[in-house]
């Protein structure tokens, strides 16, 4: 018995999971070459196999200066925000 590795698909960028697993080393090749790689499980897609390049290109810098720059940049920046003070009960204790 021949297995064929060929996808029903007409997107040679989508692989069903089974292949997906027993051709990884192509489909992570194929992912750093030709773009995003999508997986199915049962005919629907699950999961997109990227580069680590493209992924952190995505995932975009983490400094927080985007929202602090937002923050900046926000009408109602001159509101004071001052939270409210409340004297907690305390109880005596003995030692």
């Amino acid at each position: 018995m021949t297995r064929t590795f060929q996808t029903k698909e007409a997107d040679p960028n989508r692989w069903i999971l089974q292949n997906a697993k027993a051709r990884f080393s192509e489909l992570v090749r194929r992912a750093h070459s030709d773009g995003p790689q999508r997986v199915t499980v049962h005919g629907r897609q699950e999961v997109v196999v990227v580069s680590a390049e493209e992924f952190s290109r995505l995932e975009g810098n983490r400094t927080g200066a985007a929202l602090v720059a937002a923050l900046q940049a926000s009408p109602a920046r001159e509101i004071e925000l001052a939270p409210e003070r409340h004297a907690m009960p305390v109880r005596d204790v003995e030692l």
